[in-house]
């Protein structure tokens, strides 16, 4: 079916579910990313290097 099609082209091998956004975003306002600066953080689950 579709989803698991989609899914494939994923070298994650899965659709990103809102809760991968939201970790991301956490790490982005914790303490550990205090040294962090002017970055782009593609949440893509790989799918922006293929």
């Amino acid at each position: 079916g579709g989803p698991e099609k989609l899914a494939r082209a994923y070298p994650m091998g899965r659709i990103g579910e809102p809760q991968d956004i939201a970790n991301a975003v956490l790490f982005f306002a914790s303490p550990l990313c205090s040294w962090i600066t002017g970055q782009v953080l593609s949440v893509s689950g790989g799918f922006t290097m293929v």
